[in-house]
């Protein structure tokens, strides 16, 4: 009877153990939330018998079909069929799957129908009257909810710079969703599309997202010759294809590489440089354009050379006086700047790993809660990775 009471005892101490060993693997999986723009009555942008929703829905469901063959990945959608999902629901069903990214999958439009090629947004307040527009086509939806005057109080989707409110802690996430934002759009260029550069827009599905997060307009469907690539298989196939890389870059760089981590790239030439970061005007005619060099911020003295350590706490596109009082009582707070209007904020430089560690913990503990650890070699950037090599 006691050795009966032993096996069982003994059974249920292994149950437990691979259940906390189960919970533990998937704690550690890489979460994405992917969002189909559109669905039911809201069709979105309708051109030459092209229809958003329908391409957005197809591309998702490619885009998921790759990221889940990858076992260190988590899949959740907004849409997995074609119904209607308020915008602010997008961004609740990202922050109840406690989402690593969220990506938001769109179509462009123009009445310029040479308009073309892809760009990628992160949520800012630019005034830029072109990412404006856009901001305002995608908002627009919002007036096909129930109550929405109630609902988004204060926000008029007409005007899409009334979004105002946003705050630092929400900007914590800016410099993580641009890194994302122009993976996505290197990888565009990759497979000869054209790109239009990563731009800022007030968009309201993005705004309640607290995670880094992209919204993608894959290109323009009232471009004939782009509408047919976006509405056909393999185009579909094409783009999920290059969101997927850069989502699985990403993620190697952010949260560690794994065995599964390989998509492969078409064999095909590079037909265009892709286009740089940028937040300004982009023209509508579809001539190649140039890349601008950015001007990379000066490294401080102690950058200069070997390996160093900083805690990326925040990103705004303005600038902010780096007094403790303004840091929640961070002391040697420094800002640099890529020479445009996105200013980063750090703290704590090291060359100590464990150092940088306990510093991470101590901004976190502060309330960046989305604070990570970038690394410089002789004052240039590295992953993080790199550096520990």
């Amino acid at each position: 009877m006691r050795k009966l009471h032993k096996i069982k005892l003994l059974t249920l101490l292994l149950v437990s153990f691979f259940c906390i060993s189960a919970l533990g693997q998937s704690n550690n999986k890489f979460k994405v939330t992917l969002d189909a723009g559109h669905g039911a009555h809201d069709y979105g942008a309708i051109y030459n018998g092209h229809i958003e929703k329908n391409i957005t829905l197809a591309v998702v469901l490619k885009l998921g079909k790759i990221l889940e063959s990858n076992p260190n990945i988590i899949v959740n959608y907004t849409r997995k069929t074609d119904v209607f999902i308020e915008l602010v629901e997008r961004s609740s069903i990202a922050n109840r799957a406690d989402a690593n990214i969220f990506v938001s999958i769109h179509c462009n439009a123009n009445k310029n129908p040479a308009a073309c090629g892809s760009e990628t947004y992160v949520m800012g307040l630019n005034k830029n009257a072109s990412n404006l527009a856009v901001a305002k086509s995608e908002n627009a939806v919002i007036t096909l909810e129930k109550d929405y005057k109630q609902k988004y109080e204060g926000f008029d989707p007409n005007n899409p710079s009334s979004m105002i409110g946003i705050t630092l802690m929400q900007e914590e996430y800016l410099d993580n969703s641009i890194s994302l934002a122009s993976k996505i759009q290197d990888e565009f260029g990759q497979i000869s599309r054209k790109t239009r550069g990563v731009k800022q827009a007030p968009f309201m599905v993005l705004h309640k997202a607290y995670m880094p997060r992209v919204l993608i307009e894959t290109g323009f469907i009232s471009n004939p010759s782009e509408g047919d690539f976006l509405d056909s298989e393999e185009g579909q196939q094409e783009v999920a294809e290059a969101i997927a890389r850069a989502i699985v870059s990403y993620k190697k760089e952010y949260f560690g590489a794994n065995s599964g981590d390989v998509i492969d790239r078409p064999s095909k030439k590079m037909e265009q440089e892709p286009t740089p970061v940028t937040n300004k005007e982009t023209t509508n005619v579809p001539t190649k354009e140039e890349p601008k060099a950015e001007k990379p911020s000066e490294p401080k003295p102690s950058e200069k050379a070997g390996i160093i350590f900083k805690v990326q706490i925040a990103a705004a596109n303005k600038k902010i006086e780096t007094a403790p009082s303004n840091f929640k009582g961070l002391k040697n707070v420094q800002m640099t700047t890529d020479g445009g209007n996105l200013y980063k904020y750090t703290y704590g430089e090291t060359s100590d790993y464990e150092t940088a560690k306990r510093n991470l913990d101590e901004a976190k503990k502060k309330g960046y809660t989305s604070a990570y650890l970038i690394a410089f070699k002789d004052g240039q950037k590295i992953s993080v990775q790199e550096a520990l090599k």
